[in-house]
């Protein structure tokens, strides 16, 4: 039997409705709308205000930019502007070079600078040869920054020696080693007043079996017995002085060079090299009596 107690009924019914209520959504809450993709998001919808991308992760539609990601900080294109006129840069083997060798070669003068090694012996051997079989007037032989390989300066000697007409050389920037064999090989030497001259022994490797080895030590020492003999003979001095010179790597200026007796003469800017033919350079050093 139903009780009709309005009281008792109430009772019963207020367990049921807070259960109800704690299991229903808020009523309150505001409702949550979809977002559109391409559209910005409004106020109270999810991802307002725009949440920052992640690193390395590009910026979706609507969302800016963050640190880290390409197109940050968003800069307005640049107006281009003028471009710069064209240089042309002249490359070291182009035709201008081999003019400017046959210019030389065409007033008697021949420069050799760099590294001398067999490949630049044979072209410089030609050169001289050459000049040589064409006329009798003397050569200019030009010694830049020369350096040279041993096997190579005693075959450029061994033309020098040759050679019919008078050969000066004229030594500018520093001349190393063996290449000293070459000046020494002219009868006319002459420098800058800035040219540095270095005694040092040549630096050679070789490798194989024990008999090649030993050929090939015997050959470099007689060809640097040749050096050191023709150092030995233009300069007046002796063989073991000059060896143990180029051993300690002893380095002389223009001046101290003329002392020693590599060279003749300084170049000076009054002086022109075949101006009247070639000076006297004789014992009693330039321009004789």
């Amino acid at each position: 039997m139903t009780s009709r107690n309005p009281e008792a009924q109430d009772a019963t019914r207020a367990p049921i409705a807070r259960a109800l209520i704690a299991l229903a959504p808020p009523a309150l809450a505001p409702a949550a709308r979809a977002h559109i993709p391409g559209v910005p998001p409004r106020p109270g919808d999810p991802g307002w205000p725009f949440p920052p991308p992640g690193p390395g992760v590009p910026p979706g539609p609507g969302r800016p930019p963050a640190p880290g990601v390409p197109g940050f900080p968003a800069a307005p294109p640049s107006v281009p502007g003028p471009l710069p006129p064209a240089r042309v840069w002249l490359e070291p083997g182009a035709g201008w070079a081999g003019a400017l060798y046959e210019r030389l070669l065409a007033k008697r003068i021949v420069l050799a600078s760099g590294m001398l090694d067999d490949e630049a012996a044979a072209r410089l051997s030609a050169q001289l040869l050459t000049l040589d079989a064409e006329r009798d007037e003397p050569i200019r032989l030009e010694l830049q920054n020369l350096r040279a390989e041993l096997s190579a300066t005693v075959t450029v000697m061994g033309i020098l020696d040759m050679m019919r007409v008078p050969v000066r050389a004229c030594v500018s920037g520093e001349i190393n080693g063996p290449a000293l064999g070459v000046l020494a090989s002219c009868p006319h030497r002459s420098a800058y007043p800035n040219a540095t001259f270095v005694l040092a022994e040549p630096r050679v490797h070789f490798g194989g079996t024990v008999t090649a080895v030993t050929a090939r030590e015997q050959q470099v020492t007689r060809m640097l017995d040749t050096l050191y003999f023709r150092l030995a003979e233009v300069t007046g001095r002796e063989v073991d002085e000059i060896r143990e010179d180029a051993r300690r790597g002893r380095t002389l200026t223009t001046g101290q060079a003329m002392g020693y007796g590599l060279i003749q003469g300084q170049e000076t800017a009054g002086r022109s090299p075949f101006r009247g033919g070639l000076p006297d350079l004789g014992d009693d050093g330039p321009g004789g009596d």
